[in-house]
């Protein structure tokens, strides 16, 4: 599937075409670099690898030097693989832009949510919490409740909702129409929220 790297600037508002106020976010889109290209003659799948944002050498290892040396570019902070790109009309050093994007075209954003770290079940998975908070109720406001059953089965169940990281976990948010494309600026602005805080990197695909 064909798609590029790219970040998430924030969420804004645009009227759409009935006079409504639609949340979007905006998206820079590339640009990326093409640093490797996959044949299935050679890797057994055909792809690409593209590259985003530039990263100082003195943060990068030799081994990545010399992978983006190839390309005749500096190391990157973000590198993915894309199916469906012509290989055979792409070179290692070309960069792609927003330009393979259109307006009113329909993308997936694939990122990784916000972590919240170590949370109860009140927060992670939306129980009630447990009795009255009134007539002598001790400390079990927020608890899950009962984890099964004493003398049968005499063990938790697997899969029981219970406390433990929360976030921080790859979400992709399916058809998000693309609602203004700025290609000189590389910036998308896509109806709906992306996962994520401002500033993470996120994958665009068409």
């Amino acid at each position: 599937m064909q798609g590029l790297i790219g970040k998430k600037i924030g969420m804004t508002s645009l009227f759409d075409e009935e006079g409504r106020n639609v949340a979007c976010t905006v998206l820079q889109a590339g640009p990326c670099v093409v640093t490797q290209v996959k044949t299935r003659e050679k890797d057994g799948y055909s792809a690409i690898q593209l590259g985003f944002e530039d990263r100082k050498e003195k943060h990068a290892t030799k081994a990545e030097i010399g992978h983006f040396k190839k390309a005749n570019t500096a190391p990157k902070k973000m590198v993915a693989e894309f199916k469906g790109f012509d290989t055979s009309a792409l070179k290692e050093g070309e960069v792609l832009t927003a330009e393979i994007f259109r307006s009113d075209m329909w993308v997936d954003v694939r990122g990784w949510s916000k972590g919240k770290g170590f949370q109860g079940v009140v927060k992670r998975h939306g129980f009630s919490g447990v009795g009255d908070a009134s007539h002598g109720q001790h400390n079990r406001q927020r608890s899950g409740g009962s984890l099964g059953g004493s003398s049968s089965p005499s063990r938790v169940f697997r899969g029981m909702k219970m406390p433990g990281q929360t976030g921080s976990k790859k979400v992709l948010s399916e058809s998000l129409r693309i609602m203004k494309l700025m290609e000189e600026d590389n910036i998308l602005i896509v109806k709906g929220s992306v996962p994520g805080p401002n500033g993470a990197y996120v994958i665009i695909l068409k």
